[in-house]
């Protein structure tokens, strides 16, 4: 054993070899159920149990090494043909696989659990001897000799000193994805600096054809004059800077293809770190699937196709509750028990079937069954019982429809609640999961084939394809998946019924909502069209009217400060090609914004008159290092009127307010280069800056801070931790009063 491993490395490696083996033993114990003289099945069992022998003997896990030795004792009995692994056994040694990963964990030393792992290893001893006539000790094997393995072999736990693999945190994974990113979207950059300098290639030809008519006409005059030599020269000199500029436009041109080419190596390789195969996260299911099963006296397999695709680890680790919850409800509602299977010309085993796959650019999941499908008629029924539609809508709705209502909160075809279903709770966190990651589902049935959903995923939430809007002269992206279509219709397209304004999409009435009174942003005036978007689903369809479309396409994500909680009707940031930043909009927030301006009568028109002439307002820096706060403030107080100005830093702030005029200065403390505190204290020294006002806005929120930041000559000291946006807008009209 190496000395570079801490005990607490080698716990945290045991428990990742437990999870490891834990997988392939339940895996291969499910195997041998079908078949029990699987030599493969079984040599994978012992060689798992033998591992985890090793393992907990580097970390002296006692209990652990008694419960190892004892399945390895029964896996090497039943290679020799001494003992058959039926029914009966293999839920003894689930139940070892479930103890073994409690040994494993922080409190796997307990009292408790030694006295339950003694007692199932008695167990399992009990069991090996009726079974094969022999008697097993501690350290022998079941057949008296030495173990097919070294003990001395610590399996899986030698691994990091020849395993080519690092344990990476997730914030580390995620901020190289990040920085990938940026990356990505500055390679970009360079392609209008090389578009620049072409215009300017143009530019400059045009000047020589200008200087060679000058020459022309400077020879005609007499080849001997002043202008003729001071004409040839400037000839010289032009073509000099022609073959230079075409040399470095040539430079130019090949390190832009060479930078985006490494950007996007770069953000893929680094993507991929993301990605796990998904059966990753369906390893518990098929052991959920059978004992679920018998526990309801049915019989139940499940089959995953598709195990190695590729699945961003945020997705798969928020589609391991919607799955299980799939799967339960396929077994319990679905599957019939095995007499009606059989009565039904039916195997007696019932399948559940999960498939994952890419098409299309987005991962596609679907789980389905096998089993009596959904009574449409029943679910009719059942709405009109509970009042959930009119009798008369309900006979008119198609399948699909009807389908729809079995993502309702609380809705249940069954008339008896018990520990797996029945209260309702499933179907609606499964479609609302699916909406957090900008995802949908689709569900289908067929009398006595089955049910199947289909899922629908963005293969990572890193990346999102999105259409770019023009709201009140800021951009914002809305995610293509929540987008229903985004249309232009002329002026006239607008009607007006019972107070509202309308327009007819696909044969119904959609009303429409200004997205500059959602998003708070400026009313500008409309053009020749209204660009309208249709957001919602179902009954429940808005159009957002942006004032124009300013293209589309993938945008790399950039997670907002944790710090700032949740920001109204935005999820996300992002940078453009250009490198401008964006907002990327929540667009299931946002429709429930406008919910509540349609529910309180609250709606502007969506054709706002616009043209009129901007006053003077009042101008703003805001000082702060993170791109994400920069952003917030200025939208906040442009949207109030202000004119804003941002700074990176103090030493960007220092330079702006001695070259610019500023009503008010907003900083951080904590900054590179010069920090707020040295900020505001060069301003106090300087006659022309020493009244101009400050607002220090810091995560620091002691007294200690407060004071050291007033008495720097600071005016308001307000602390993020509990920034409240009327606090800031209080502090500024305070101060310099309103915008205009």
């Amino acid at each position: 054993m190496t000395a570079d491993f801490s005990q607490s490395s080698l716990s945290d490696l045991f428990q990742a070899e437990a999870d490891s083996q834990g997988k392939v033993l339940t895996a291969s114990l499910l195997s041998l159920e079908r078949r029990p003289d699987a030599a493969e099945d079984l040599e994978a069992c012992m060689r798992a149990a033998h591992s985890l022998k090793g393992a907990a003997r580097i970390v002296n896990a006692d209990n652990a090494v008694a419960l190892a030795h004892a399945m390895e004792n029964l896996f090497v009995a039943a290679q020799q043909a001494r003992v058959r692994i039926d029914q009966a056994a293999i839920d003894l040694l689930l139940r070892g696989v479930d103890l073994m990963s409690v040994a494993a964990s922080p409190a796997g030393g307990a009292e408790a659990t030694a006295r339950e792992i003694a007692s199932y290893v008695t167990e399992l001893e009990a069991l090996l001897e009726a079974r094969a006539g022999t008697t097993t000790h501690p350290g022998q094997d079941a057949a008296g000799e030495a173990p097919p393995f070294l003990d001395d072999d610590p399996g899986g736990v030698q691994a990091p000193a020849t395993d080519r693999s690092l344990r990476v945190t997730v914030d580390n994974l995620n901020r190289l994805v990040g920085l990938a990113g940026e990356t990505l979207v500055g390679s970009r950059q360079l392609r209008p600096l090389s578009e620049a300098l072409g215009k300017l290639r143009r530019l400059q030809q045009e000047a020589a054809q200008a200087v060679e008519t000058l020459v022309q006409a400077a020879h005609r005059d007499g080849p001997g004059g002043p202008m003729s030599g001071a004409a040839a020269e400037a000839r010289k000199r032009i073509r000099e800077c022609e073959s230079f500029l075409n040399a470095r436009l040539v430079d130019l041109d090949l390190a832009d293809r060479r930078s985006t080419r490494t950007a996007h190596r770069l953000y893929d390789q680094a993507l991929a770190c993301r990605m796990q195969p998904f059966g990753d996260g369906a390893v518990g299911l098929p052991r959920m699937t059978r004992d679920l099963a018998r526990s309801l006296g049915k019989q139940a397999r499940l089959v995953l196709g598709g195990a190695a695709t590729q699945v961003d680890r945020d997705i798969l680790a928020r589609l391991e509750a919607p799955l299980a919850h799939l799967v339960r409800n396929a077994i319990d509602h679905g599957l019939e028990s095995p007499a009606e299977r059989l009565a039904a010309g039916k195997p007696a085993e019932g399948v559940v079937r999960i498939e994952a796959c890419h098409i299309g650019g987005v991962l596609q999941v679907t789980v389905s069954d096998d089993g009596r499908g959904v009574d449409l008629q029943r679910l009719r029924h059942t709405l009109v019982e509970r009042r959930l539609a009119p009798a008369d809508t309900v006979e008119r709705l198609s399948d699909s429809e009807l389908l729809d209502f079995l993502f309702l909160p609380g809705f249940t075809l069954k008339d008896e609640v018990s520990e797996i279903s029945g209260r309702g709770v499933g179907l609606d966190a499964v479609r609302d999961m699916l909406k957090q990651v900008r995802g949908q589902v689709r569900v289908t049935t067929e009398p006595q084939s089955g049910v199947r959903f289909q899922l629908q995923l963005p293969l990572t939430l890193s990346l999102v394809s999105a259409l770019i809007a023009d709201i009140g002269g800021e951009a914002y992206a809305f995610p293509l998946a929540q987008i229903v279509r985004a249309v232009r219709l002329p002026h006239d397209a607008v009607q007006t019924v019972a107070g509202r304004q309308h327009i007819e999409f696909a044969g119904r009435q959609i009303g429409l909502v200004s997205g500059a009174q959602v998003l708070g942003a400026s009313a500008s005036g409309t053009g020749a069209d209204l660009s309208i978007l249709i957001l919602g689903e179902g009954a429940e369809l808005y159009g957002l009217v942006v004032d124009r479309f300013l293209g589309g396409g993938e945008l790399v994500v950039q997670p907002l400060d944790p710090r700032l909680g949740k920001v109204r009707d935005v999820s996300a940031a992002a940078l453009t090609a250009d490198g401008e930043t964006v907002l990327i909009i929540d667009v299931e927030d946002t429709i429930r914004s406008m919910e509540r301006l349609v529910e309180g009568h609250r709606l502007a028109s969506v054709e706002a008159e616009g043209g009129a002439e901007e006053q003077a307002r009042k101008r703003i820096l805001v000082v702060d290092d993170s791109l994400t706060v920069r952003e917030l403030q200025r939208k906040l107080l442009d949207h109030h009127g202000y004119e804003v100005q941002v700074a990176v830093d103090g030493m960007d702030a220092w330079a702006s307010v001695r070259d610019n005029r500023f009503d008010l200065v907003i900083t951080d403390v904590d900054m590179p280069r010069m920090d707020g505190i040295e900020l505001v204290t060069m301003m106090r020294r300087d006659p022309r800056l020493e009244a101009l006002p400050v607002v220090i806005l810091s995560y620091k929120d002691r007294e200690d801070d407060r004071r050291r930041g007033l008495a720097a000559g600071a005016d308001y000291y307000l602390t993020k931790g509990t920034f409240h946006e009327n606090g800031l807008l209080t502090a500024v009209v305070d101060l310099i009063g309103k915008a205009a």
